[in-house]
């Protein structure tokens, strides 16, 4: 094989291998049945059927206690998410409300809120670190709102695989789309 075939193999090579660990590689895409929103969740996971909560929802056949869950809430039609409040009062009212209300037994902190603009929507990106009696756990979340609808992505962990997965989590929840 001349040198000149095995600098394009080599080339090739790379290529494919650069094209492999894109963005998506670990993840497969979901979208809904209606097609109004789509995300990505970890190759590997498996979809659960829940009762009475969320939308969505897949769990690590591994580690169960790792899921990716997707809640649908109805707001004001003529809301959009500044109206809800800054990523802040969002994250603290989510963290007051839903992941830690009173009487739970769980405690939770919001770890950093930031605002983020995807395709023209606006986004609020939240971290959590929860306190459980027995345990602690990390949860990532994004919370957009469109035509009178709160979508509600959230991911979580134990706190000790945390650092393993928090770059996949923050993937995952990066790539929530509205797609009408």
């Amino acid at each position: 094989m001349s040198k000149t075939w095995r600098a394009l193999l080599a080339v090739l090579c790379a290529l494919t291998l650069t094209a492999c660990s894109g963005s998506t590689a670990g993840l497969n895409s979901f979208q809904s049945p209606d097609g109004r929103y789509a995300f990505l969740y970890p190759t590997g996971w498996t979809r659960v059927s829940v009762s009475n909560g969320p939308q969505v929802v897949f769990h690590d056949l591994i580690n169960s206690d790792e899921t990716v869950s997707l809640v649908v809430s109805e707001v004001d039609g003529d809301d959009n998410l500044s109206q809800l409040g800054s990523a802040v009062a969002v994250g603290e009212r989510l963290r007051r409300d839903v992941i830690a209300p009173e009487g739970s037994g769980r405690e939770a902190d919001l770890v950093e809120a930031r605002e983020r603009d995807a395709s023209g929507r606006t986004f609020y990106d939240l971290e959590f670190a929860v306190h459980l009696a027995d345990r602690d756990r990390h949860e990532l979340a994004t919370v957009v709102v469109d035509r009178g609808r709160l979508y509600t992505l959230a991911t979580s962990t134990n706190e000790e695989r945390w650092p393993k997965v928090q770059n996949l989590f923050e993937r995952v929840i990066s790539s929530f789309t509205l797609l009408i």
